[in-house]
């Protein structure tokens, strides 16, 4: 009971100032210009940031054999989503156009804007480096496999293909952990040996992260508008998909793959991968569903439902996963 309630505080938390973001814009503080010059805020200079001193602050060499460990199971996880979401659009005859960003949807995670600030408020800074294996293995399959199926989907033309910026796979927060590796391993001791004025700065604007993603929420929730949801079955069917079946994978395979190989893991890198694959869905779906024809309202939905109702799946799940 404990830790629901913990894990209730964490979300309203968050919560909270994902209300600050939904009333600025319901009170037309914000233009669309302020809504992308943010994002850009945050993805191009917070993020890094607090990536880079994240890393320098609580990665250790040694912790390599461990993330590794992470990164297979997230792979094989995502493999296995992947093929179940398939079935499952078969399974209930979801229609062209659908089908892709359903598929997409259930495997592809709003890492950034809603899973980092959940995760630091969940289980603290330390988390980074294990959420980082999650962001990394979730960022590079949503711009290939992802945006291929969605492609692929496009009910215009049955020869669609998919055109996708490669820079995508490498997008600018993770040269927060890319340019921090030469730290860690050739200079182990920068986080205390750099002048102050610089770990000062990039910890200040580290700090921006959470609060700023999840203003960032509120006004995106807003501009889509709450009373636009639809509640049909293909949606009912990709929530489901998203809040259970797709954390219930990555639990399954920790579960049964640490003892049958005999590895261990961090009981926080455990937790972080499985909440991690009940974040929101990602929040570009609109965006790939207009560039691909499929049905952009459809990709909205989901988008504005996933974000709303993870304030009720989180706590659950927590509830759940401490008995791992």
């Amino acid at each position: 009971m404990a830790v629901f309630w913990t894990s209730i505080q964490s979300v309203l938390s968050i919560v909270l100032m994902i209300a600050v973001g939904y009333f600025c814009q319901s009170q037309g503080w914000f233009d669309q210009k302020f809504s992308g010059a943010l994002s850009k805020l945050i993805m191009n200079i917070a993020l890094p940031a607090s990536i880079f001193m994240a890393m320098l602050e609580r990665f250790k060499p040694a912790q390599l054999s461990t993330l590794s460990v992470g990164l297979l199971f997230t792979i094989l996880s995502v493999f296995v989503g992947y093929l179940l979401a398939w079935v499952l659009t078969r399974l209930f005859k979801i229609p062209k156009g659908r089908r892709g960003l359903m598929i997409t949807a259930i495997n592809g995670a709003n890492t950034v804007f809603i899973g980092m600030p959940l995760n630091i408020a969940l289980f603290g800074q330390s988390s980074i480096p294990y959420l980082l294996v999650y962001y990394i293995v979730n960022t590079v399959v949503i711009w290939t496999v992802g945006v291929w199926i969605i492609a692929a989907d496009d009910p215009t033309t049955a020869n669609q293909k998919a055109h996708f910026d490669w820079h995508h796979l490498i997008p600018v927060p993770l040269w927060g952990f890319i340019v921090a590796l030469p730290f860690i391993f050739l200079w182990p001791q920068a986080v205390t040996q750099l002048p102050s004025f610089v770990t000062t700065t990039l910890t200040s604007i580290g700090n921006l992260v959470t609060p700023l993603s999840l203003i960032y929420i509120g006004i995106m929730l807003r501009s889509f508008g709450l009373k636009n949801m639809n509640f049909d079955g293909n949606l009912v069917v990709t929530l489901l998909g998203r809040f259970l079946v797709s954390p219930l994978i990555m639990a399954g395979i920790i579960l049964l793959g640490l003892p049958a190989l005999g590895w261990s893991m961090a009981p926080i890198f455990q937790k972080t991968l499985i909440i991690q694959a009940a974040t929101p869905a990602l929040a570009v779906l609109p965006i790939l569903a207009n560039t691909y024809h499929s049905d952009v309202k459809f990709a909205t939905n989901i988008v504005v439902s996933t974000s709303t109702l993870f304030i009720i799946v989180v706590p659950i799940i927590m509830s759940l996963i401490n008995f791992i």
